[in-house]
């Protein structure tokens, strides 16, 4: 299958093009579009494009006749909308990163868009193709803890995440990129959607930045980890602790393209990435926690903390006839039946990032596109429909008010309507 990438930072070098390395029989990316030069050189090397088929940016891409089968969108989240809208036009099958928009009258268009024009467009909910939710889905489908009445949910950021990505990263400022209930917590937004099965009634939602703010930075610490601050040596979130290596690996990676320590030390000393994480322009919230009332009463209460020392989901769903606790790092789900049966499952692994969701979705699009199967598992209108929930528990958030799914969703067609 010959493909087509727009934007070749972390999720398209490493999550989706690193596949193609790996399966060439499978896929070959035969275009880039990117504006970062080192960013788009290195893929393009890795792949083996040729000159004319490196572009700048997705106008330039997209402007060209329709140069392959798909299009992979993993470009900054307020710039996936117009390219996703094109390549839909232009007859693209596409896999799009989350979340398809920042705004929800523009992720209900994409939706829109894919079935007027009977696009497969693919949305990279990754985590409902990992074989552990894989698993946890078929547990509860079959029915073995009865039907479910409630869910406890926890997504643990972890500190280095959330100081990495939500402090001194791309997603750390609402009005540059998305609110982070949408940004990191869609998925599990979309994976309760799709394990409880019915729609969301009502959603309310607290949550606030407490800790990553200038008032909290240590007596002595300075702008930058490396400007003299007297408690660098001790800070976990030393700039220095983290990406001062020569190793191809994440985080270190995100920082500078080329992971040579001179690279990594002038990204540090004048990057975003080398600035304290007590004076940063960070915005997003740094703890949140999520009530969901879904159909047939099902209630939900979901937390996103970042402070936490591992990155890692765990849960307890709680049925009529058992109940179902997992932690998702350790691979294991328990099952305890109310009968006095206990059962421990460990599903099967698979290599890649995400728990092997991110191999195992490259798997399912190349096969869809192979056999024109637009039945994805992460459809635009099935995901737009989970974005809708992390829409409105930010919505919740900000206002202090409950919100009635049905309602704000009307509000929003009509919006869409009126534009």
């Amino acid at each position: 299958m010959k493909a087509a990438l727009i934007g070749a930072g972390s999720r398209g070098f490493y999550a989706y093009g690193s596949y193609a390395l790996q399966y060439p029989h499978e896929i070959e990316f035969i275009a880039v579009a990117e504006p970062d030069q080192e960013k788009r050189e290195k893929f393009a090397e890795a792949h083996g494009i040729p000159e004319n088929m490196r572009f700048e940016d997705w106008p330039d891409l997209l402007d060209q006749d329709r140069l392959c089968e798909a299009l992979l969108i993993c470009s900054p989240d307020r710039d996936h909308y117009k390219p996703a809208m094109r390549a839909i036009e232009k007859g693209y099958s596409i896999l799009l990163e989350k979340p398809m928009s920042p705004s929800p009258l523009e992720t209900l268009e994409i939706a829109e868009a894919a079935e007027k024009h009977d696009t497969l467009l693919s949305v990279c909910h990754v985590m409902r193709y990992a074989p552990f939710y894989q698993s946890l889905k078929d547990v509860i489908d079959r029915k073995v803890i009865g039907d479910i009445v409630s869910i406890q949910w926890n997504e643990n950021v972890g500190y280095f995440h959330q100081a990495h990505s939500f402090v001194r990263g791309n997603w750390r400022n609402s009005k540059e990129s998305s609110p982070m209930i949408l940004q990191k917590s869609c998925h599990d937004m979309d994976m309760l959607a799709w394990l409880i099965g019915t729609d969301c009634r009502s959603v309310s939602s607290y949550g606030s930045l407490s800790y990553f703010k200038e008032e909290n930075a240590p007596e002595g610490s300075t702008h930058r980890c490396l400007d003299g601050c007297k408690v660098e040596k001790e800070c976990p979130y030393s700039a220095a602790k983290w990406y001062l290596h020569d190793r191809d690996v994440w985080p270190a990676n995100v920082v500078s393209p080329n992971p040579s320590i001179e690279s990594r030390l002038k990204a540090i000393q004048e990057g975003p990435y080398g600035r304290c994480v007590y004076r940063c322009d960070n915005n997003v919230v740094d703890h949140q926690v999520v009530n969901l009332l879904f159909d047939g009463d099902v209630t939900v209460s979901f937390t996103m903390t970042a402070f936490t020392k591992e990155t890692y989901r765990n849960f307890k769903i709680m049925g009529t006839n058992g109940e179902i606790s997992g932690h998702d790092a350790d691979n294991e789900i328990i099952i305890k039946h109310f009968a006095g049966k206990k059962e421990v499952i460990h599903p099967p692994t698979v290599d890649g990032g995400h728990m092997g969701a991110d191999t195992s979705i490259m798997q399912d699009f190349i096969n869809r596109v192979r056999t024109k199967d637009k039945g994805t598992l992460t459809s635009a209108r099935t995901s737009s429909q989970s974005h809708l929930i992390a829409f409105a528990a930010e919505e919740s958030r900000l206002k202090g008010a409950t919100i009635e799914l049905k309602k704000f969703q009307d509000e929003l067609e009509k919006a869409k309507e009126n534009a």
